[in-house]
């Protein structure tokens, strides 16, 4: 079974999810549970002129083979592509926590959240990344987003934090773990040892000046992980990096969310996921938002969608 969870109803997400629907064949689609509130789901495909047959369930093991089973939790709406933001919150967060319950079934592959605005996630948790491993009861960092296309993954140490307290976050520790993580993930998954690329901080690594993070925090780190026999190279300058040398690595950490993210997107666009490494459970989600300023035109792009599901199902072959 595949968990889909619909995420931000103020979203495109039910195009994508139409989109995606459509290109699966029968036996995937028998394997696919979405939850949602089905009167949104049913109100935002009209809206936008698409049919798609679905019906409620209650536990994973109902259903029909070629109709979209949909859990269905209560969301209050009158206009369905503009949900109070009060709950939309609650509606989410409801969505994953039961997603979450639901993922801890044997019988359940992988859990996909579609985009969402992190402004719904009203709590102490930055993004989902973080919200699922307080759920699973991590608390010692080691959970990892990683974004991956075929080619190429990276991961960013910090996660959704602004730049100004990126220093702040890091340390060596913490570095350490999360690349333990990606390479404990890479052994299980592809049967080797990933060779990791991490990236300094600072413009030109700044000169590796005496109070530098580079010297402090993430040298330290990269010497110690080379102790254990895991395949580091660092730190590596940013700015030249993704000229062509990436292309020597199959992952590449940096420090902070856009110091990875913005090239890799640059690079591939919508053929990347992120996943997230930690979990009792796969997790995944299409590496976009959103996208409200595309509600209602029917253009959204389902490709990273699309990748999610086919990465789920791989990963149980």
């Amino acid at each position: 079974k595949i968990i889909i969870i619909s995420g931000d109803p103020n979203s495109i997400n039910s195009e994508i999810i139409f989109k995606c629907w459509k290109k699966l064949s029968k036996k995937l689609k028998s394997q696919i549970y979405l939850i949602s509130n089905y009167s949104l789901m049913k109100n935002q495909l009209k809206k936008l002129n698409y049919n798609l047959k679905m019906e409620k369930v209650n536990n994973i093991d109902e259903g029909s083979e070629n109709t979209l089973k949909v859990f269905n939790l209560n969301l209050k709406f009158k206009n369905p592509f503009k949900v109070q933001k009060k709950y939309a919150s609650k509606f989410l967060l409801n969505s994953l926590d039961l997603a979450h319950k639901l993922a801890l079934n044997e019988s359940v592959i992988g859990v996909i959240n579609c985009p969402l605005s992190k402004k719904l996630l009203n709590s102490n948790h930055i993004g989902v990344t973080e919200y699922l491993a307080s759920k699973c009861r991590v608390t010692d960092n080691s959970e990892v987003m990683l974004i991956k296309s075929k080619k190429l993954s990276v991961c960013p140490i910090t996660t959704h934090v602004n730049i100004k307290e990126v220093s702040n976050k890091l340390n060596s520790s913490i570095i350490q773990k999360k690349i333990k993580t990606i390479n404990t993930w890479y052994k299980k998954r592809y049967k080797k040892k990933a060779n990791i690329g991490i990236l300094g901080l600072n413009p030109h690594n700044a000169e590796y000046k005496k109070n530098s993070e580079e010297l402090k925090i993430i040298t330290p780190a990269i010497k110690k992980l080379k102790k254990t026999k895991i395949k580091v190279t660092g730190p590596l300058v940013a700015d030249t990096l993704f000229i062509k040398d990436y292309k020597n690595y199959d992952v590449i950490v940096g420090m902070y969310h856009d110091q990875v993210l913005t090239p890799l997107k640059t690079l591939y666009k919508y053929n990347a996921i992120n996943i997230t490494l930690g979990l009792k459970y796969l997790r995944v989600s299409p590496d976009h938002g959103p996208a409200i300023n595309l509600i209602n035109k029917k253009i959204a792009n389902p490709d990273s969608l699309l990748n999610c599901i086919k990465f789920v199902v791989n990963s149980n072959k």
